[in-house]
């Protein structure tokens, strides 16, 4: 059965004035719109009490589950102004199906993809004034899922909250930088074979975080992380797929092993790609040919690609004892994220079917 959703507008809504200032400089995360959306799940009556209302804390028992036990996951995916006014969301669906396989794996309730794009939807419409119309812009939607359940026996929540936030989103990155610096971490991995490394969980960015901080105390901007096993094999950024371009054109990104996520964005290059005449190779690739070919011009560009940043080129490599510089000149990668962007905007064709119509 299909969610159906009330909706109790914020009797204080931001004045035109003070949103304008806001959208002319979103920045990313730091803003949020007039409403967010909240469902309850319990066992056994299912989800219930979804509403649109106005955004604010949430107040919880000290004792609530997510405080002990990490049962928590999230999406997030963008909502873009259209050339003729209106509002599309890029391929929600497919970040609705992530949810539910992040949610089986902590062993928290499967919320229908139709619900989890209607819920987003029921936001947008809501303070669709929020959605920037100028350059690249966009509103980031935060869908997620914790348990709130009280009381501290270990099991799966019998009580969880759905809930989705909006932000206006600008560069992700700070120093608005076209190249990005990113720190190898050899202490530190992300996941392991069987861990939760395909869920989008909290704990996995928990986890993530001091590598994080050795990559920023080293002069970089993002961390990435080798296998678990033989610290060997690229998996991923923080929050970010990895991508290589060989000389002769063609691109290489790890293979999915199980202790990768899935990025929706990474699904969409591959299509992109082979649309602008590029092989795709996807596999495991070693860290050290990633250094040597960047070494011998064998590899051309390094980007990483991923729903907040959209595509950004690598432009140092750095590990303890040693760093590689890319070329500042990245043709592939631009051209990937022009198609991308100009697809997401409405300035081009989708062939795909990928854009969603919200309003």
């Amino acid at each position: 059965m299909t969610m159906e959703f009330s909706v109790e507008p914020t009797p204080t809504p931001t004045s035109p004035e003070r949103l304008a200032e806001i959208l002319a400089a979103p920045g990313f995360g730091r803003v949020f719109s007039d409403h967010m959306l909240t469902a309850t799940w319990t066992h056994p009556d299912g989800w219930h009490d979804a509403q649109v209302r106005p955004y604010g804390p949430l107040s919880l028992d000290p004792a609530t589950h997510i405080f002990h036990y990490g049962q928590a996951i999230f999406e997030g995916f963008k909502a873009y102004r259209q050339p003729d006014g209106g509002i599309a969301t890029f391929r929600p669906e497919a970040n609705g199906a992530r949810f539910n396989r992040s949610a089986a794996r902590l062993s928290l309730p499967e919320l229908p993809v139709d619900d989890f794009v209607a819920a987003s939807d029921a936001l947008i419409r809501q303070d669709a004034a929020w959605v920037p119309s100028a350059g690249e812009a966009s509103l980031y939607l935060r869908p997620f899922m914790v348990a709130t359940e009280v009381g501290l026996g270990v099991h799966p929540a019998q009580e969880v909250t759905f809930l989705v936030i909006a932000s206006p989103a600008g560069s992700y990155f700070a120093s608005g930088s076209s190249q990005v610096s990113i720190w190898v971490s050899e202490d530190y991995t992300r996941a392991a074979p069987g861990g939760t490394g395909a869920a989008k969980c909290g704990g996995n960015y928990a986890a993530s975080l001091v590598a994080q901080q050795e990559g920023i105390d080293n002069g970089c901007e993002q961390v990435l992380f080798l296998d678990a096993v033989e610290r060997r094999w690229i998996e991923e950024l923080g929050g970010m797929n990895l991508w290589a371009v060989r000389d002769d054109g063609t691109l290489i990104t790890p293979e999915l092993t199980g202790s990768i996520l899935e990025g929706v964005t990474r699904d969409a290059m591959v299509l992109i790609a082979k649309e602008l005449g590029h092989e795709v190779e996807e596999r495991r690739i070693d860290i050290d040919d990633v250094r040597k070919g960047v070494d011998s011009g064998q590899i051309s560009e390094v980007f990483a690609c991923g729903t907040a940043a959209v595509i950004a080129s690598v432009g140092t490599l750095k590990w303890r004892g040693g760093e590689v510089t890319l070329p500042a000149d990245t043709p592939v990668a631009s051209a990937l994220r022009t198609a991308l962007v100009d697809l997401q905007h409405g300035r081009r064709p989708d062939p795909y079917g990928w854009m969603h119509r919200v309003c």
